[in-house]
């Protein structure tokens, strides 16, 4: 399948690192949703229960990376597809975290890890 919707730099602030600073202070988060599903009969019908409501995905991810606190951007990662593949009918998705203000004793854009997960 080759039909996608995608979420790019989704920004949010939240308390996800491994140092207690981190755990305590909020900090910027951009996140991308890629969501691998059959976009035809939403395309042929113009039906928008025919394919993924978008606006609840944000919703999803935003509870996720402002709600809860995680030592890993990985954990980040998993929970957000994990929770997407509960609440959405989609075959597969990714997800991207980036962390643009991780401090690795130098100057650089950000840390990230991608993941792809199936159903």
């Amino acid at each position: 399948m080759t039909d996608h919707i995608r979420l790019t730099n989704l920004l949010f602030e939240g308390r996800h690192g491994v140092y207690e600073w981190e755990q305590q202070e909020a900090q910027p988060f951009e996140v991308d949703i890629d969501l691998v599903l059959d976009l035809r009969p939403a395309g042929t019908t113009d039906d928008l229960e025919r394919t993924v409501d978008y606006g609840r995905v944000y919703e999803v991810v935003a509870r996720i990376v402002e709600t809860t606190s995680v030592r890993l951007i990985e954990t980040l990662a998993e929970g957000i597809a994990a929770a997407i593949l509960a609440a959405f009918p989609v075959d597969e998705v990714g997800v991207t975290v980036r962390k643009p203000a991780v401090q690795l004793g130098g100057p650089l854009d950000h840390a990230a890890v991608e993941i792809h997960r199936r159903r």
